[in-house]
């Protein structure tokens, strides 16, 4: 991920930057589980990355999009509605039940090629950006933001079972 700017020397960035790589690493574990046909597995998967993008997306949305929405407004508001979708599929998977609908491996497959795509437009275009146009005001926002959410990707996610690869 990027590494040219300099952002991710601001622990706000760093933290989010360390969420977007354990869902990228929890995605890539979801594609052995679809090839398998593992709905189970795969509802698994979808509930640790909800985990982690809970505190993410409202550290996101609390903290740097209101700030980045005085200048970016059309972008953020993508970004925010790209989060509801991918919310919704994940919350198919509440509790880990595998969901019955029929169609939901397939849309959880496309909602996670949405999401590796959105962590990019963030990485590549919000946190550079944020570095370049926000003032100390707007980055105690995203650290009181951070301070009410916490952080999943910090602590230990689940180990996979024997019948998950690693």
């Amino acid at each position: 991920m990027c590494e040219y700017c300099g952002c991710q020397s601001l622990a706000a960035i760093d933290e989010l930057t360390r969420e977007h790589d354990e869902v990228v690493r929890l995605i890539s574990r979801l594609r052995p589980a679809h090839q398998d046909g593992d709905v189970a597995r795969m509802a698994r998967i979808a509930c640790e990355i909800t985990t982690v993008l809970g505190p993410h997306t409202r550290v996101e949305e609390h903290g740097l999009f209101p700030a980045m929405a005085v200048d970016f407004p059309e972008q953020i508001a993508v970004l925010e509605a790209e989060h509801r979708g991918i919310e919704a599929v994940l919350a198919e998977a509440a509790a880990g039940a595998p969901p019955t609908d029929p169609t939901w491996p397939e849309r959880l497959m496309e909602a996670m090629a949405l999401l590796r795509h959105h962590i990019l437009k963030e990485q590549d275009g919000v946190f550079p950006a944020a570095l370049a146009t926000l003032g100390t005001e707007e980055w105690e926002a995203v650290e009181k933001a951070r301070a009410e959410a916490g952080s999943a990707a910090s602590r230990p996610t689940a180990r996979p079972g024997p019948e998950e690869p690693r």
